[in-house]
């Protein structure tokens, strides 16, 4: 049941969304709400608290630097007052993060590693990219991501111009869409710039099986869970250096990517050509990643939230 189809462009919209989500928790009568996301948790935890849901359990999936203040300080006045029963956070750094909150907020808090889904299928290079209409005989990178500032697709973008001889995909949308598009134009490599668009979870299949390496400079993150997909995949990645990518993409020491700074364009685009110069970084890259599920199975994931459900 959705509560509003579109995001609303008026305080009347705000207050139809509103009621009609409150009167959404009145009639089903939920024993437990999960919200996610800061203004999700913001808008959520009040209404099913007044409507009378017994359990609510807030998701700290946004970055904290990336919240509004006036967002944080109604997050923390909610957590403090008791409005989430549980507050979920899903990495070792972003639990460092919300380590600096008051103590009244903190002991709600747990952490709950995010599993994920193995998007990996068996299909061949040629024929992945015959179906995403990719060319064939290239070094083509990835990139899969929402299509927003934060994410920095401009910067992957930008490998192309130090890497001549490479092809990007991107796969995703988002607000930033027309004017990458235009900056590829900009940068006169548009004609080796792909755009996927939103893809199924069996098209995420295809999309990684047809690239050679995938690029993430997003600027922070949570978890970084496409990057953490394309690594399990056996993809080669090459990643932002961030704290919170650095502590998901290991195993057991293992590093399951190459660390950079994305915003030195020279040095990224040096880490992706050492991808394809040096077989042995690739292997030992995609030995690793293949571990990943090991690490954050989506069973142990699920386990726990009905753990909590059962409270």
């Amino acid at each position: 049941m959705f509560c509003a189809r579109r995001r609303p462009s008026s305080p009347f919209g705000l207050l139809k969304l509103l009621y009609a989500l409150y009167r959404e928790f009145r009639d089903e009568a939920p024993d437990v709400v999960v919200s996610f996301q800061h203004y999700g948790n913001l808008i959520a935890a009040p209404l099913a608290r007044l409507a009378g849901v017994r359990l609510i359990i807030a998701n700290q999936v946004s970055a904290p630097e990336h919240i509004p203040f006036l967002a944080r300080i109604a997050d923390t006045i909610l957590g403090r007052s008791g409005f989430y029963d549980k507050i979920v956070i899903n990495s070792s750094a972003t639990e460092a993060e919300y380590a600096k909150r008051p103590a009244s907020y903190r002991k709600h808090c747990l952490r709950i590693d995010h599993g994920f889904m193995d998007k990996s299928i068996n299909l061949d290079k040629v024929r992945a990219r015959q179906e995403l209409g990719l060319p064939l005989d290239v070094a083509l990178l990835g990139c899969s991501a929402r299509l927003h500032p934060q994410k920095r697709v401009d910067l992957a973008i930008r490998v192309l111009t130090v890497n001549t001889n490479q092809h990007l995909v991107i796969a995703g949308q988002g607000i930033d869409g027309e004017r990458l598009k235009a900056l590829a134009r900009d940068l006169g490599v548009d004609d080796r710039v792909h755009f996927a668009g939103e893809l199924s979870t069996q098209r995420m299949g295809v999309f990684l099986s047809s690239i050679d390496c995938f690029i993430f400079p997003s600027s922070t993150e949570t978890f970084g869970l496409a990057p953490v997909e394309a690594a399990q995949a056996g993809i080669p990645t090459v990643v932002n250096d961030i704290q919170v990518l650095r502590d998901v993409l290991s195993v057991e020491g293992a590093p399951c990517a190459l660390f950079v700074n994305a915003a030195d364009t020279e040095a990224f685009a040096a880490a992706v050509r050492r991808v394809f110069e040096n077989e042995d970084v690739a292997k030992a890259l995609a030995a690793s990643g293949r571990r990943l599920k090991e690490r954050f199975p989506l069973k142990r994931m699920i386990d726990e939230y009905v753990k909590l459900f059962d409270l």
